[in-house]
């Protein structure tokens, strides 16, 4: 497999899958330019080695050619984190496009409209794939937060580049992240697993168990656990579809001799609001009318403790409802927690939408390792899935 960093650009097109599907405020402004930052570092690398570049993304779910959905909305925030003018085409296939690429200077960029105007780009077409890859002499697939669709820019398009393929650079990162955590990590081992449903964690605890050392439990999965453990857990959100899943769990945790933390306490409140009424409460003994928000006082102090001592760390989940200020102090501490172990010389990784959103709100994503831009590939990978995109680099 060829790599970036190897790979000659000189008098190249460089056609880049990126990841530009970001929020536009009411007056179609870039509100977020999280992700498009996180793609610099490869458009620059070939614009410096004497390669120009064609980018293509999609954006949001058009049903047909919307202008709330046009990438030109986010040309003014593209060209300015960039320091330079970014041509525009607007089409991404077609003879207008066929001759602004074919135009392209060394040092040039050029953006194509939204993929997904065509639905063609979803189902994966091959006709579709091999018009855009016409466009260029070398594809980059650098977009990870898309890499589990197998649509045409995201895997098909890679055939019709047997030998002019690569990852990347944040894909690299992403890929090499990931690794860390499940195949070449320092032990011990801490997942911290959090969010609303067990039913949506299954797949990754199941890939997880063999390969870590403890496992701290937050969130409103907790409750589905400790139902199946025999707790009274109140109003508390629980799966009752997921007991024996929730029970199996535990009992391969045992079997693989990794510790479970689930919560000792909770901050149980009266109804579902920020301005309920709020008491801590043993999480195993939760009362009728009552429902558990958040980790309480000693589950944080548990967790820290374990924490502190690990050496690699995946962060996927939230503690508790962390979006209220009543609720956000567990998964405020847990975090704050990993950043320490993570000073004192941790891996840490943070992926999944909700931990993502509550690390950048507490302001703390540059004292982690690593914190993943892809939510859907992030969760696929950790189950242990080789994702299309990633697939059709490595073939």
């Amino acid at each position: 497999m060829k790599q970036i960093k190897d790979f000659n650009f000189s008098g190249k097109k460089a056609i880049i899958r990126v990841d530009f599907n970001v929020p536009l405020n009411d007056s179609f402004e870039v509100s977020d330019d999280t992700r498009i930052r996180a793609a610099l570092a490869t458009i620059n690398w070939i614009l410096s080695k004497g390669g120009s570049v064609i980018l293509m993304s999609h954006l949001g779910r058009p049903k047909s050619n919307e202008d709330a959905f046009s990438l030109r909305h986010i040309l003014p925030t593209l060209s300015k984190l960039l320091g330079r003018d970014v041509l525009f085409s607007k089409d991404c296939i077609g003879e207008e496009t066929v001759k602004s690429a074919s135009s392209l200077k060394a040092g040039q960029v050029l953006l194509l409209e939204n993929l997904r105007y065509y639905k063609e780009e979803e189902k994966g077409d091959v006709d579709f794939a091999k018009k855009l890859a016409s466009l260029a002499d070398v594809y980059v697939n650098d977009a990870f937060g898309t890499a589990h669709r197998a649509h045409s820019s995201t895997a098909v398009i890679a055939q019709f580049f047997p030998d002019d393929k690569m990852f990347g650079l944040l894909m690299e990162k992403e890929i090499g992240g990931i690794e860390r955590v499940l195949n070449n990590s320092k032990k011990p081992v801490t997942a911290v697993i959090g969010g609303a449903k067990v039913s949506s964690k299954i797949g990754i605890l199941e890939n997880l168990l063999p390969k870590i050392d403890h496992l701290i439990i937050g969130g409103g999965m907790t409750f589905t656990f400790v139902k199946a453990l025999g707790g009274k857990v109140g109003n508390s959100l629980v799966e009752d579809d997921f007991l024996a899943m929730a029970k199996e769990i535990i009992e391969k945790a045992k079997e693989q001799n990794v510790s479970i933390l689930l919560p000792v306490d909770s901050v149980i409140a009266d109804r579902f609001s920020n301005d309920a009424i709020t008491k801590i409460k043993d999480t195993n003994d939760i009362p009728d009318g009552w429902m558990g928000l958040d980790i309480g006082p000693k589950a944080i102090e548990n967790a820290r403790k374990v924490l502190l001592e690990s050496k690699t760390i995946l962060f996927n989940g939230p503690m508790g409802v962390f979006e209220m200020s009543s609720f956000e102090r567990g998964t405020r501490q847990v975090a704050e927690a990993i950043c320490e172990a993570t000073s004192k010389g941790a891996f840490s990784l943070v992926g999944g939408g909700d931990s993502v959103a509550a690390i950048n709100e507490f302001n703390m994503q540059d004292r982690v390792s690593y914190v993943s831009t892809g939510g859907g590939a992030m969760l696929e990978s950790l189950e242990g899935k080789i994702l299309p995109g990633i697939q059709a680099i490595l073939d």
